[in-house]
């Protein structure tokens, strides 16, 4: 069978594209095949289309569209997941119209779909007595609690994505003179990021235990399960709401909580954005907009004491009380 022009062009954007020429994360190009799985799967399931003969000529608005809808309806999807999906479409028919000018109308047509408005999320953070309780949860007596405390303890120093520190290798830490952590964020773009003191004497510890200090375990995982296998997502996200206790606490409410702590401690929210790997100063800035405590202290520190001190007894004023009881 003669493959379709959508089974080239999605084989080679997924292949090559996304990987070769665009240099684009792992994990960004498993997400995009997520998003084109459920779209062969709705094709199938809901359009009772072939999948083998579909071709590019029959993803339309409406049909985009329909898909869109669909994974909120049937598979209740967020309109964040929604959006993140449309932005994966977004960028293969980007990719198509440079491919093939003949669907030129039609890839701006879609490309054109506006993601759909959300609310913006509240922002969930430990503070740092839970910040301390969680840490001192691990049995250190046990090889494993001790890993596992680490692990915490660099998510939290760092502010890494999880996925940053599943991603870390041996050779991304250095421990001489001022200890610091590479990171290899969004868009393949490293950042380097200091470690405090004592979770450099942790790591160096960690790192002679495991005996990882050699030249040859530069490109061994830094973190790594019973199996000896790099951690999964699951995997980090397991050991936090192990000892945490709650099993909708996600590995990115650390992330925010290192954030907000250094806001609160004074720190410059440029450093902040760079310390998280923000490419916009405006997504570091939800932070500060959040700690309604920091915004509390502001106010009071330029408070003056204009207003009258004695309370009005409203009770007094008769006509008054009159006038509300016929209001209501």
């Amino acid at each position: 069978m003669t493959p379709t022009d959508f089974a080239k062009h999605m084989a080679a954007f997924l292949s090559d594209e996304l990987p070769a020429q665009q240099g684009v994360r792992s994990n960004t190009i498993k997400s995009y095949r997520d998003t084109f799985y459920l779209l062969l799967k709705f094709c199938r399931d809901e359009k009772n289309l072939q999948i083998e003969k579909l071709s590019i000529s029959q993803f339309d608005v409406d049909f985009v569209t329909e898909f869109l809808n669909w994974l909120e309806s049937d598979r209740n999807n967020s309109a964040s997941t929604r959006n993140q999906r449309l932005a994966a479409i977004h960028a293969f028919f980007r990719y198509v119209q440079a491919e093939a000018p003949k669907y030129l109308l039609q890839c701006q047509r879609i490309l054109d779909i506006r993601a759909k408005k959300q609310k913006k999320p509240h922002i969930e953070y430990l503070t740092a007595d839970q910040v301390k309780t969680l840490l001192a949860k691990p049995d250190l007596s046990k090889r494993s609690g001790r890993r596992d405390m680490l692990i915490l303890c660099v998510l939290y120093d760092t502010g890494a994505r999880v996925s940053e520190l599943i991603d870390l290798n041996v050779r991304d830490v250095r421990l001489e003179d001022f200890p610091i952590v590479t990171l290899n964020g969004k868009g393949n773009k490293s950042r380097q990021v200091p470690l405090m003191a004592q979770t450099a004497v942790m790591l160096r510890d960690y790192l002679k235990s495991c005996k990882l200090t050699s030249p040859q375990s530069l490109d061994h995982p830094l973190f790594f399960n019973n199996h000896g296998d790099r951690f999964t997502r699951p995997g980090i996200t397991y050991i936090l709401q192990k000892y945490y206790g709650d099993s909708k606490i996600t590995p990115h409410v650390l992330r925010h909580t290192k954030a907000m702590h250094l806001l609160q401690a004074g720190v410059n929210i440029v450093y902040i954005r760079d310390i998280l790997g923000h490419v916009d100063l405006k997504t570091t800035e939800v932070y500060a907009r959040a700690d309604t405590e920091m915004k509390r202290e502001a106010m009071q520190s330029v408070y003056q004491d204009l207003l009258p001190k004695a309370t009005p007894n409203w009770n007094s004023d008769a006509s008054l009380m009159q006038w509300l009881h016929d209001l209501v």
